[in-house]
């Protein structure tokens, strides 16, 4: 282990993380097609994770592992956190919303939970949510 890693903030072994897990689950079906090295490209940009980085996971990512959180919470933070990195350029793809729905299916969610959280956390952060929902959200301070 080298002293960076060492000193790596909290911060970017979070983004790590995520990016670990999806890469791993890109790679579920044996090996990391053109398609998801180009979505894994443009999370790992918005993740800061560096071309060294990058090219190891991509190239083993079965050597990496990830732990799973354990609450629905955690869980929940997870997707959250997730969700801030990629609306960093205020959008989300196809692809990213298909790698992002196999990331929370890998969490433990249903297919229907991971549509909805996706589905609601889309609207979230684009900014498109009605009244009644921004009603509920000032509710919950």
């Amino acid at each position: 282990m080298s002293i960076s890693e060492i000193y790596e903030s909290g911060t970017q072994k979070n983004n790590l993380a995520h990016f670990v897990a999806m890469a791993g689950l890109a790679a579920v079906d044996g090996k990391i097609n053109e398609q998801e090295h180009r979505v894994l490209s443009k999370f790992a940009d918005k993740l800061n994770i560096s071309e060294e980085q990058f090219n190891k996971i991509i190239d083993h990512p079965q050597d990496f592992n990830f732990s799973s959180p354990n609450t629905k919470e955690e869980r929940l933070e997870y997707l959250f956190n997730l969700f801030k990195v990629v609306f960093a350029d205020h959008d989300i793809d196809d692809q990213e919303v298909s790698l992002v729905r196999r990331y929370a299916i890998g969490l433990g969610c249903t297919t229907d939970m991971a549509n909805q959280i996706i589905k609601k956390s889309i609207r979230i952060f684009r900014g498109d949510i009605d009244f009644e929902d921004y009603r509920y959200l000032l509710e919950k301070i």
